[in-house]
């Protein structure tokens, strides 16, 4: 039996792909469209600017969480398959979980990464760890870690 949190999910994934299409945003112009030129039959009375400030105000709140929850659990996807390739290519496992690190540290990655990129691309050597070695390599005959075991190294 489905859990809940299953049940959010194919709901929340559906109402995600469902929300992107242009059909959806053809009907919320339209119904823009509908509601302001019903404006001067209404003398744009206060209930008739409540009716899409409250509709327009919950459909936002209530698709906050919808899209966050898509977005995330895509966003949780795609890092385990970069880990998968970082785990059975050459690059560096140190690279494995830094979506964790906090803003000064990736800041330091991306500066590393870049100057290694810089020193490649005149070199054609391969990237630099901070010490200078090729730290957190393999050897092209070594077994690769375990998925489970290489991700809990953060």
């Amino acid at each position: 039996m489905a859990t809940p949190q299953h049940v959010f999910a194919r709901f929340a994934s559906t109402v995600s792909e469902w929300a992107g299409k242009p059909a959806i945003f053809v009907f919320a112009l339209a119904t823009v469209i509908v509601w302001a030129v019903s404006g001067p039959f209404f003398d744009y009375s206060e209930t008739w600017q409540l009716v899409i400030n409250t509709g327009t105000t919950i459909v936002t709140f209530l698709m906050v969480f919808v899209l966050q929850n898509a977005q995330t659990r895509d966003t949780r996807a795609i890092q385990a398959k970069l880990d998968e390739l970082i785990l059975t290519s050459r690059a560096e496992n140190r690279f494995i979980g830094i979506e964790n690190l906090d803003e000064e540290a990736l800041e330091h990655m991306d500066r590393l990464v870049a100057k290694a990129a810089k020193e490649k691309g005149s070199t054609e050597a391969g990237s630099v760890s901070e010490t200078g070695g090729r730290k957190g390599r393999r050897s092209p005959g070594s077994k690769r870690a375990a998925p489970s075991k290489a991700r809990k190294q953060k």
